[in-house]
């Protein structure tokens, strides 16, 4: 049975959101409040969306159908691709080509040439090549291996998409709506939640949050024959780590948040908050999740 803590959603910085200058405003019912230019990510309705999601994708899993994870982004790759494969599904990981879906019919002809090519390595058919003929066949087969290694073996289209960052993967998602294949998808506060079946809401830049979303999807994968499901602890009364060191900071780790350095400045350092500050942002969050 998988469990999902309240504990583990603010470890991996779920709640934090994008600054209020970059939101989205059809993501307003999933917004809790915003501190010092950040928005706070109202995490009930988080466990809510990852409980439904969680659902769906056991009930397609369980119907024959399959799931395809795509996470083109720097944060997600490895995530997607390990989860993925642990759960026995389909992944894209480096880029989403055109037509994945709506021209599925081509993209079976190239996993086709792809397979061939990984044939030809094995069965002495290098032996009576040149080696510049040998270097032309294997640049093809990394370059298709790097864009289809993650669906080689899929033979159908997928039941249900899973995204991380629908901005980023918009191509996806209108290939997918479509098609009609429902989507399971993380949307920050500067993503359009509409059009999405089932939005988590989330932050989909931290390393930490990409995997927490993608091991709960891919449970829900090896878990689909399991009658009982997903399991939530709200109640942080019982937790050992104070709020104070859960939420230390509103503002991202430099490593876990993309950088546009297109129109990167160099600005001066600011001074850092004062424990006050923090604490009194820490114990806000806490009291009003525990109140509820």
């Amino acid at each position: 049975m998988a469990v999902v803590t309240m504990k583990s959603l603010l470890e991996s910085g779920v709640h934090f959101g994008h600054q209020v200058k970059r939101w989205d405003p059809r993501m307003k019912r999933f917004i809790f409040a915003e501190r010092n230019g950040i928005h706070i990510i109202d995490l009930q309705k988080t466990i809510q969306a990852i409980k439904d999601a969680y659902d769906v994708v056991r009930k397609v899993t369980s119907s024959g159908k399959t799931v395809l994870f795509v996470g083109t982004k720097k944060q997600a790759q490895q995530a997607v691709q390990k989860e993925a494969e642990r759960c026995g599904m389909y992944y894209i990981n480096n880029r989403w080509l055109g037509g994945m879906l709506t021209n599925f019919v081509t993209i079976k002809k190239s996993l086709l040439r792809l397979k061939k090519l990984e044939k030809m390595e094995v069965d002495g058919t290098f032996e009576n090549l040149t080696k510049k003929e040998i270097a032309a066949i294997g640049k093809e087969r990394t370059k298709l291996q790097k864009n289809l290694g993650g669906i080689k073996e899929m033979k159908d289209l997928p039941g249900i998409l899973f995204i991380i960052d629908t901005r980023m993967e918009a191509i996806a998602v209108a290939e997918a709506q479509r098609m009609g294949i429902p989507i399971v998808a993380v949307v920050d506060t500067n993503c359009n939640p509409d059009g999405i079946d089932y939005p988590i809401p989330g932050n989909d830049d931290a390393i930490r949050a990409i995997t927490l979303f993608t091991q709960i999807i891919a449970n829900a994968v090896v878990e689909a024959d399991n009658e009982v499901g997903l399991k939530i602890i709200e109640n942080l009364d019982n937790e050992e780590e104070s709020m104070e060191e859960l939420l230390t900071d509103v503002s991202m780790k430099e490593e876990d948040r993309e950088i546009d350095i297109t129109n990167y400045v160099e600005t001066p350092i600011q001074e850092e908050e004062t424990e006050a500050e923090e604490e009194d942002l820490s114990s806000a969050i806490a009291n009003a999740y525990e109140e509820e």
